[in-house]
């Protein structure tokens, strides 16, 4: 069974940065996509980042880009999301998402087969 280990959640001000990060213990991790989705009260899960399987190919939502980054480290089965000036709106449970069929990007929560716990972030005002 794979798990997902997320970290790096908390509390910052507005306009401040937080880094998250995913260990998963997934043998094949080097050859899928892996994402980060996030989840506010009330609302659906969305989708955030995602990276191809090399870490080539990158995609954001466009509320998040140009303040997010998305990295991953094979070497380790693990990987990170890089928050910067961040805004109260981005406030929500953050979860990673492996997935163990698709190699490239995808943006879809139906594309990823395991999910970390979720980690919670709160930008305050």
């Amino acid at each position: 069974q794979v798990h997902l280990i997320e970290s790096g959640g908390g509390v910052v001000q507005a306009g401040g940065s937080l880094r998250l990060s995913c260990f998963t213990s997934q043998r094949t991790f080097g050859a899928y996509a892996m994402a980060w989705f996030r989840q506010s009260p009330g609302k659906e899960r969305e989708f955030v980042a995602t990276i191809a399987y090399s870490g080539g190919s990158i995609q954001y939502s466009d509320i998040v880009k140009g303040r997010f980054t998305i990295s991953r480290d094979n070497s380790k089965n693990m990987f990170f999301l890089q928050m910067d000036s961040l805004k109260p709106e981005d406030t929500a449970v953050y979860f990673c998402a492996a997935s163990q069929r698709f190699a490239a990007v995808r943006t879809s929560t139906q594309a990823y087969d395991y999910w970390g716990q979720g980690t919670q972030v709160t930008v305050s005002s």
